[in-house]
């Protein structure tokens, strides 16, 4: 498993990312590997992008001023 060091973390967003660790139940170490998991799992704006270009136009039989107006009456 690699290893990675962030130097130079500012006290106060030590302390807040510390606390969050606490309240999961988790070491500083865990919660930041669990973190950092979950934003790799993300994708980037390109690879968005991307996919979103590859999914083509997607066609309805609603039109999009109906289907917004039904969510807005929904509320």
């Amino acid at each position: 498993m690699a290893h990675v060091q962030i130097r130079n973390v500012p006290a106060d967003t030590h302390q807040k990312l510390k606390n969050r660790a606490a309240d999961a139940g988790m070491s500083l170490s865990e919660y930041l590997l669990a973190e950092l998991s979950a934003l790799a799992e993300l994708p980037t704006p390109d690879e968005l992008s991307e996919r979103i270009r590859k999914a083509g136009r997607i066609r309805t039989k609603t039109s999009p001023d109906e289907l917004i107006r039904r969510d807005r009456d929904s509320r």
